[in-house]
């Protein structure tokens, strides 16, 4: 019988039909398997890496590829066939800490000590500086162990983290720039209330030293009765100017009689019995019966403190 009679030919296609039909038949399951897997991994825009139970990559989705295209890694673009975890290891100067570490926790992934790993990273380029987050897990599907390493970029992330830091580091200056400014200001009110004290001790002590004893020794004088209300008049302000102090004292103190209020401020002033009792037109012995009340009634009478210098306190 010859092979290539009609009828065999006719048998031969029969046979071979089913066989074409069973190829067409793998190739459209294969195609409907992969197709829809690979344009998922295309269409994410974190760079994603399949690697076997070794850390080789089987494969990469388009970012990673476009990404190793746009840093100029030296070797194919898809990185297929090389070992990652040795590419990790291999890191040497800055980043090689951080690769060895990326490596090891891949690796704890693959033995099953971990279900994951993650870690976010800087890796600058020249023109831009740049973080990713990674992350390594196995893929759960029945065959291999396989595991994907997707790294996303978070740049944007990190430059409004860092955005907010500077922010809140701004704002805890200013917070001690305004604790600064507002302890000066207490310094400086500090200063005017002792620096009005001050003034005000020396306007009485010159008053009270300088002008009073001269007033009353004006109205011991033969006076007409126009210079003596002038003199009275010069005498009930310049009362004013040191009310004050006496106000001070006799708010303080409100068991001095006025005579001694009078004796204290001219002992505050620094006048001695002698001049106060000139002053007064009173006897030393008079004056030195008021001190030993004002004192008694500051509560000094066993102590030795100096009147003076306690009155001179008050303020």
């Amino acid at each position: 019988m010859n092979d290539h009679s009609p009828s065999n030919k006719n048998l031969l296609k029969k046979i071979q039909i089913p066989e074409q039909e069973s190829r067409n038949l793998k190739h459209t399951e294969t195609h409907l398997k992969e197709c829809p897997a690979n344009a998922i991994l295309n269409s994410l825009s974190a760079h994603i890496a399949i690697l076997d139970e070794e850390g080789i990559i089987l494969e990469t989705n388009q970012s990673w590829k476009a990404f190793a295209l746009e840093n100029q890694v030296n070797m194919r673009p898809d990185m297929i066939g090389v070992n990652y975890l040795e590419l990790c290891d291999n890191v040497r100067g800055d980043g090689g800490a951080e690769a060895r570490v990326v490596s090891d926790g891949i690796r704890e992934v693959i033995s099953g000590k971990t279900d994951e790993f993650v870690t976010d990273y800087a890796c600058h380029s020249p023109s831009e500086r740049r973080w990713f987050y990674m992350r390594a897990t196995r893929l759960s599907y029945p065959g291999p162990l396989k595991i994907v390493v997707s790294h996303e970029n978070i740049t944007a992330l990190k430059l409004a983290e860092e955005s907010l830091r500077d922010r809140k580091k701004e704002l805890r200056d200013r917070a001690r720039d305004l604790d600064e400014v507002n302890t000066a200001l207490k310094i400086l009110l500090r200063q005017r209330e002792a620096d009005r004290k001050e003034l005000e001790e020396k306007v009485v002590s010159n008053v009270s030293q300088l002008v009073i004893p001269y007033i009353e020794k004006m109205m011991m004088t033969r006076l007409d009765s126009r210079q003596k209300e002038y003199i009275k008049i010069l005498k009930r302000h310049l009362d004013e100017i040191v009310s004050p102090f006496l106000h001070h004292i006799s708010s303080k103190y409100q068991r001095l009689t006025p005579r001694e209020i009078e004796i204290a401020s001219l002992i505050r002033g620094g006048n001695t019995t002698k001049e106060i009792a000139m002053i007064l037109n009173v006897s030393e012995s008079a004056i030195d019966f008021h001190r030993k009340n004002i004192r008694k009634k500051f509560g000094l009478t066993n102590n030795k403190a100096n009147l003076r210098a306690y009155l001179l306190s008050l303020s």
